[in-house]
């Protein structure tokens, strides 16, 4: 794990591997990162908001594990994100076979299950 998270932030070593690939394809892996990294600061910005708009929820600490999940979910893709990068950037200049991942599924499944539980509390809030 310490070696992975270590090449995240050398570019040489990312450098020694493999031959210099096309700069498109090194280009298009930086933008899938960053959109990846909007996601996580949109998550984020959630959990703040939720933490301070939300008004209290019929359930006792609803709204503090709402902002809390939020928050953990938006740094888990922050990391994800550059883990996804540096992988993608070492198999582009391997030539090898792109990294797949089950992090896209499970993250739309995590972000549904939390909007399905935000309109369970909202209709509560409002038949009470």
């Amino acid at each position: 794990m310490w070696e992975a998270i270590r090449r995240w932030f050398d570019p040489r070593e990312l450098r020694s591997v493999g031959s210099t690939p096309d700069y498109r394809f090194s280009l298009a892996n930086e933008r899938t990162f960053l959109a990846w990294l909007r996601t996580g600061l949109a998550l984020i910005a959630g959990g703040l908001a939720a933490a301070q708009f939300l008004p209290p929820l019929p359930l006792a600490h609803l709204r503090e594990a709402i902002a809390v999940a939020l928050l953990l979910l938006g740094a888990t893709v922050a990391v994800r994100a550059v883990d996804h990068w540096a992988r993608t950037e070492r198999a582009i200049r391997l030539s090898e076979e792109l990294p797949a991942s089950r992090f896209p599924a499970i993250l739309a499944m995590a972000v549904a299950l939390g909007a399905l539980l935000l309109v369970v509390a909202v209709l509560a809030r409002a038949i009470r």
